[in-house]
């Protein structure tokens, strides 16, 4: 039993790596199918639930960890979260580092520490990661879910008390007041035209309740065992979740660079049902083939996601002829011909191809990277 739930904990995982991989790597940003693309801001795309499935599996994949520390030094299990959370977050920032040299009129220079991205995906990551299991640790889980729903309504009540203009703009937010009051212009995401990072400090408050709530299916599936009751309640769980973020919407849009509290019930919703689906296909119908092709990225998830961030960084940087990168290069001698949008789309399948073969070749030698 234990073993099929992890098995369908690794698909799920690899599910999310996989599309994490496709949606970040086009081969042309321009001309990239709507379903691949964030919403600009309020709404919601499928591209916008990959994100928090991360985190909702970090969550999932704390629930069976986290009975082993039972015998364990509470000073220990500190230390283990708080090295983990550091792990991952420098990495992170080393990966917007990379390559840490630029070029300048033709030839290299370092690139400045005043000028790199302080927080992101992996940083955001390990926050949550951190928080939650100290949460998790030092208090019951049901008060550690009460704990969770109330950052979701202080962050809310944060945002409209604290907020300039529109409390709910790119521009007058107060994540992005507290971002730049804490590190300035120059270490925020510059991606949207402006100085803002949809992973600054203050949304951290709210992605924490992704992490919670994949504790809380994990601890349910355990508890209840691999029973249509366990599935129903679990699909009904998920449903329930949606229609609050719903009618949340109205007051709170849903909106995945806010990370607001709608976004957070309704990803965690979503996810509810998409992994009650995942067990329901491997452990009642036994339908396993298809399984191995994603449980090969759920086994190293984050060297595979850094794999395809580097080598994706390094494709930038290097160049075939004057201004002419390697990655556009490649783009338009092959996968253009297949349509603009289209050969998009297989450029970014290539390379998470890619990246699936080397995590193949791990899988097979016994290799897993962990932090």
């Amino acid at each position: 039993m234990a073993s099929q739930r992890f098995t369908a904990l690794d698909v799920f995982r690899g599910m999310t790596i996989c599309f994490m991989i496709i949606v970040n790597t086009p081969g042309n940003g321009l001309t990239t199918y709507s379903e691949l693309e964030h919403a600009h801001w309020n709404g919601f795309t499928p591209t916008d639930l990959v994100f928090p499935s991360f985190l909702f599996a970090v969550g999932n994949a704390l629930s069976f960890v986290m009975p082993r520390w039972d015998n364990l030094p509470t000073g220990a299990v500190v230390w283990k979260i708080l090295k983990r959370t550091l792990i991952i977050f420098l990495l992170g920032y080393l990966m917007y580092w990379f390559p840490f040299v630029k070029q300048v009129s033709g030839h290299w220079e370092m690139a400045p520490f005043s000028h790199t991205r302080v927080f992101g995906v992996l940083q955001r990551i390990a926050l949550c990661y951190g928080i939650a299991a100290l949460l998790l640790y030092f208090l019951k889980p049901k008060l550690t879910m009460l704990v969770a729903v109330t950052l979701l309504l202080m962050y809310w009540f944060i945002l409209l008390l604290y907020g300039q203009g529109d409390p709910f703009s790119m521009e007058g937010n107060a994540g992005i007041l507290l971002d730049k009051w804490l590190l300035g212009n120059d270490h925020l995401y510059h991606g949207e035209g402006v100085a803002f990072d949809p992973e600054g400090l203050l949304g951290t408050m709210s992605a924490v309740g992704n992490v919670i709530g994949g504790f809380a299916v994990g601890s349910f599936i355990q508890r209840k065992g691999n029973t249509y009751e366990m599935l129903a309640q679990l699909l009904l769980a998920g449903a329930s979740l949606m229609a609050l973020a719903w009618a949340w919407n109205h007051f709170f849009p849903v909106n995945k660079k806010l990370w607001t509290g709608s976004f957070v019930l309704l990803t965690v919703g979503l996810d509810c049902i998409i992994i009650s689906a995942v067990i329901y296909i491997i452990d009642f119908l036994h339908k396993t083939r298809w399984t191995y092709f994603f449980e090969v990225f759920g086994r190293n998830p984050l060297f595979i996601y850094l794999l395809s961030e580097l080598g994706v960084t390094l494709l930038y940087v290097f160049t075939v002829q004057p201004k002419v990168s390697v990655y556009k290069w490649i783009y338009e001698t092959i996968y253009v011909h297949a349509g603009d949008y289209f050969g998009s789309l297989l450029f970014a399948i290539s390379v998470m191809l890619v990246c699936w073969l080397v995590g193949y070749f791990l899988d097979k030698k016994k290799i897993y990277v962990r932090v």
